[in-house]
């Protein structure tokens, strides 16, 4: 690329897109391509003043830990925010997904004031979260509290990833787009420590320093994850397995947080479980909408369970959940993943929109991550660049668009809508909804 191409492109698209705001213009760059840093930019990991990049469940990095030079030995930051510079960008939370490579830096000046840099000129105010009060203090085993129970999106969700691997295992089942396990075996090579299946307890203790030193009550929500459970952990399947860890913080902690769970579309009365162990939103996550792309793209889910089940699943759970706290993922640019995704923007985003049409025409909310291209996953691998930038762009029209279609808005347990004011950090959609009306008092 030519140098100034990539500044060329985003203000092309900004102004094609004058609906989209324009941060979420450079959010989803940054999270489609990644962020080089800059030494004077890294964090002294659980030793500084800046919150460090947790790896709460994949990499989302564009290098594998040896390949990322000194970012792998003193972590960037867990998130940026952007604001001011030439685009005067309101705040806006961006994940962290280190490039090497990228267009994109985050430096200090000669002041030692963090700016993000685009082919080499000063775009924004870059600031970084400070080291929370919790991340200070050990569990009683000696681990961290950064380790058990980290917290994203600038505070605001405590992600718990209780078990660190998938079931779906190997080529034939693994999700294609997904580094779960690659990114267990890294730190394990790394020397890191990085907990397989957590214990209920070590997460009750994380959780009470979190609740004894997060005195504003910043943190509102956690999420419970990990990898899918084709059989069993610990003698659980996986709505016992996830299910039990929702029993144990809603018993400890009656309605502190918002408790989410993500796991698989699951049959009714497994559902069911994790509504009477007191989850409130649940993520059965359907990754691609179009058929073919999920057979070839996600070939664990379609042999265990097949797309059309998991989406007559989806529908089942919006009656034990309400529809508005079902919430299911997709992987956003897989679509257009060589060597099976649409070859042009405009087939992807008929695509998506029909699943976000389908769904939505049921009062059932998708969200969506950006595609980070992993490189040890076969569709990083064979797409280093990621989906256009453009196909992001209009992917954010079309999911405004159709939320307004059908009445909706802004799914509970994400933080406040709205560009300026969204936390969510893995894509732009709530950046690029409307914001909430000031209630009148």
């Amino acid at each position: 690329m030519g140098s100034g191409s990539r500044t060329a492109l985003v203000e092309d698209l900004m102004e094609r897109f004058p609906h989209v705001p324009r941060e979420a213009v450079f959010k989803e760059d940054l999270l489609r391509g990644g962020v080089a840093f800059d030494p004077s930019a890294l964090s002294d990991n659980e030793g500084g003043e800046v919150k460090p990049k947790s790896y709460f469940i994949f990499s989302f990095d564009h290098g594998t830990l040896p390949e990322l030079g000194e970012a792998a030995l003193r972590r960037p930051p867990e998130e940026i925010i952007l604001t001011g510079g030439p685009y005067d960008l309101r705040r806006t939370v961006v994940s962290v997904r280190v490039n090497p490579s990228s267009p994109y830096r985050v430096a200090a000046n000669d002041d030692g004031v963090l700016g993000l840099y685009l082919d080499g000129k000063r775009i924004s105010d870059v600031g970084v979260p400070p080291m929370p009060e919790y991340y200070r203090h050990t569990l009683a085993s000696g681990k961290s509290v950064m380790e058990v129970a980290p917290t994203i999106q600038w505070g605001y969700l405590i992600y718990l990833t209780v078990f660190r691997v998938c079931q779906y295992f190997g080529a034939k089942e693994e999700c294609q787009y997904c580094d779960i396990n690659h990114n267990w075996r890294q730190h394990k090579a790394a020397g890191r420590p990085y907990t397989g299946v957590k214990d209920v307890e070590e997460v009750l203790e994380a959780l009470e320093i979190i609740d004894r030193y997060d005195t504003a009550k910043a943190s509102t929500a956690y999420t419970l994850t990990g990898g899918a459970i084709t059989k069993t952990v610990s003698g659980r399947d996986e709505a016992d397995f996830y299910g039990h860890y929702a029993k144990a913080i809603e018993e400890r902690f009656p309605g502190r947080w918002i408790g989410k769970v993500v796991a698989q579309a699951l049959p009714r009365d497994d559902v069911q479980r994790f509504k009477d162990y007191g989850v409130q939103i649940y993520h059965p996550n359907y990754e691609v909408w179009d058929e073919y792309l999920f057979k070839m793209y996600c070939p664990g889910k379609e042999r265990y369970v097949g797309r059309d089940e998991w989406h007559k699943r989806i529908l089942d759970s919006a009656e034990i959940f309400g529809a508005r706290n079902v919430i299911p993922n997709f992987v956003a640019g897989v679509e257009m993943a060589e060597p099976f995704g649409f070859t042009s923007v405009d087939e992807a985003i008929a695509s998506t929109t029909e699943g976000l049409r389908f769904f939505m025409s049921h009062g059932i909310t998708p969200r969506f991550t950006t595609w980070c291209p992993e490189p040890t996953t076969p569709l990083g691998k064979a797409n280093p660049q990621g989906a256009p930038l453009e196909y992001h762009i209009r992917l954010l029209q079309a999911y405004r668009q159709t939320m307004e279609d059908f009445g909706l808005s802004s799914p509970p347990g994400y933080g406040p809508p709205g560009a300026g004011n969204a936390v969510f950090s893995v894509s732009s959609f709530m950046d690029s909804l409307p914001a909430d009306e000031p209630t009148a008092v």
